[in-house]
This record gives C-alpha cells, sequence and structure tokens, in this order.
C-alpha cells in the first residue's frame, strides 16, 4: 500500500513538474502573451498562451501537458472584425476582447473566435496582422 502510494505522488510531482516547465517555457519565447479563446462551439473561454509564428499564430491551453499546441490559425486567414475594450480591473491590466473571423486554409468554412489579450498584446496581435503582405481592410 505505500509503495501504491508513493509512486501516485511520484507521478504526481511528476505532472506538476511537466506543467510548470511547460508553462514557463512558454512564458518566456519570443512573441507570446496570455490569450483567453472563446469558440462559437463553445462558449466557455479557455485560458493559454499565444504565440506569433512566421506565418500562424499558435494557441497553448494553460491547464494542459501536451507539447503541441490546441489551435493554430493562419496569419493570413485572420481577420479582426471588432475591438472591445472591457472595464478596467484594480490591479490588472486593461483587457481587451478581439472577436475575429478565421478563414481555414483547406478551404474550410470561415468561423469566428474571440481572443481576451491585454491592451499591449491587442497592439502587437494586430500590427503582426497589418504587417503581413496585401492586408488592407482587415483590421479595425
Amino acid at each position: 500500500m505505500l509503495a501504491v502510494v508513493a509512486v501516485l505522488l511520484v507521478l504526481v510531482f511528476a505532472l506538476a513538474a511537466l506543467w510548470f516547465s511547460r508553462t514557463r517555457a512558454l512564458a518566456r519565447r519570443v512573441g507570446s502573451f496570455s490569450c483567453r479563446l472563446t469558440e462559437p462551439r463553445d462558449p466557455r473561454s479557455a485560458r493559454g498562451v499565444a504565440q506569433y509564428g512566421a506565418t500562424r499564430l499558435y494557441w497553448w491551453r494553460r491547464l494542459s501537458v501536451v507539447p503541441r499546441p490546441a489551435r493554430t490559425w493562419s496569419r493570413y486567414g485572420l481577420v479582426v472584425l471588432e475591438k472591445v475594450v472591457l472595464p478596467p480591473v484594480p490591479g490588472r491590466p486593461q483587457a481587451v476582447v478581439a472577436r475575429c473571423r478565421v478563414v481555414a486554409a483547406a478551404g474550410g468554412a470561415p468561423h469566428e473566435i474571440s481572443l481576451q489579450m491585454s491592451a499591449e498584446a491587442y497592439a502587437g496581435f494586430t500590427s503582426w496582422i497589418e504587417a503581413t503582405p496585401s492586408r488592407v481592410g482587415t483590421i479595425i
């Protein structure tokens, strides 16, 4: 019985260490920022970390140990439809929700997502999208 408890404690510790290491590595990447994702299929928002790539936006769930991003969106397929500035919360940075249309690269139907981030992250996000060649009319 004691051996089973010891093995379980080692497993829990290993998972916690893996999660901490992953979260720390994601937060330290260049171009990464905290970001909540809400999709129409699932009205609950999920906390995560997003990162700009050369041609894609990557998003990882905060409460996960999976090394691959949970979602990726093509830079060319992201269109900001609306920006909503949320009421200020004392002690936290100003938050912004970007409602975006995502056009699937494989020819799928476009759908909408909402990304909640800090105002500074939103400025970087829109600059990243605008820096894409031939992007006239995709930013509000």
